[in-house]
């Protein structure tokens, strides 16, 4: 593995998940793998698990790591080529990065969507300039667009729970107070897509179709309860409009799982890539109650991190 920026970089689903789950198991099995090696951790934007769960892997594997805020302790960077830089942006990502691949065996990136200009944020420009200029191997801490690291941790999860050959997985959009990304739904849709161990459903209201690069070749039902029937798995996720980008186009409050909904399911087990709106996406009833996986498969981003590691690792 060269990097890991989507599901195109991860090879073999199965293969990788076996890893991590492997790796769970026995934590420390390659603490010798990363030895003398060093992953830069970059965010432009805030992170709880993604963060703390990729400096455990690294550093289960032996590595150092340094994390840096970006938006907060560093220059404001441009990622124009060509510009006058007479504003306020004091250093350019060229340099930057370029400097970063000098100090880094490894360098993690996380940056979000601007929501404004669609054909900006998927082109996935500020994370692919330092692709571009580090030089080292880049892992995706979340894009503009996907986020791989939490969609294998939800592949390992489902491969550890699912009690069926090939459990149906439904995707279902949920009610927010803010337009969020389609990061996670994308990166969700296009892991299950590819991996042929899973029946996998999206739901959602009409207007909130996902860009089809994404979300094909999957079933689309726009009738939540239709969509629910037989589900093994639930992924409850709010994300804005691709098409009318970034806006809220409803509150659809009745798209908010409950036990209730949860009657249409095969005993589903319910997903959701946290943080959480109680009350607003999943109902307490449902987060507090047994069909609420969210601990376990928050805690499998250690492993999921470990396993992407280890494969650029085994390359250096």
């Amino acid at each position: 593995m060269k990097q890991f920026l989507s599901v195109a970089d991860a090879g073999d689903i199965n293969k990788l998940v076996k890893l991590a789950l492997n790796y769970k198991s026995k934590p420390f099995a390659d603490k010798a793998l990363g030895a003398g090696k060093t992953m830069g951790m970059i965010f432009l934007n805030p992170s709880l698990r993604t963060r703390i769960s990729t400096q455990v892997a690294a550093r289960n594997l032996g590595m150092e790591v340094i994390v840096f805020n970006l938006d907060k302790e560093g220059w404001q960077l441009e990622f124009e080529d060509g510009v006058v830089m007479n504003g306020n942006k004091a250093e350019h990502v060229r340099e930057a990065a370029a400097v970063m691949g000098q100090y880094f065996d490894i360098l993690g990136i996380r940056t979000f969507p601007g929501l404004i200009n669609k054909a900006e944020d998927y082109s996935e420009h500020f994370i692919n300039q330092f692709v571009k200029h580090a030089g080292i191997p880049v892992v995706s801490l979340e894009s503009a667009t996907v986020h791989p690291l939490q969609s294998l941790a939800d592949a390992v999860t489902i491969r550890e729970l699912k009690t069926t050959k090939k459990p149906k997985v439904v995707l279902t959009w949920a009610p927010h107070v803010k337009a969020l990304p389609q990061a996670v739904p994308n990166s969700f849709a296009q892991w299950m897509n590819a991996w042929d161990d899973v029946d996998f459903t999206i739901t959602h209201p009409e207007g909130y179709e996902l860009d089809e690069k994404f979300s094909k070749p999957a079933k689309i039902e726009h009738d939540q309860d239709k969509a629910l029937e037989g589900a093994d798995f639930v992924y409850v996720k709010n994300w804005s409009s691709y098409q009318k980008y970034g806006q809220i186009l409803s509150t659809a409050s009745g798209w908010m799982m409950t036990r209730k909904k949860l009657q249409h399911t095969n005993n589903a087990k319910v997903m959701h890539c946290l943080p959480v709106r109680r009350n607003v996406v999943i109902a307490d009833e449902v987060l507090d109650g047994p069909e609420s996986v969210v601990v376990q498969q928050a805690g499998n981003r250690v492993w999921a991190a470990q396993a992407v590691l280890s494969e650029i690792l085994k390359q250096r």
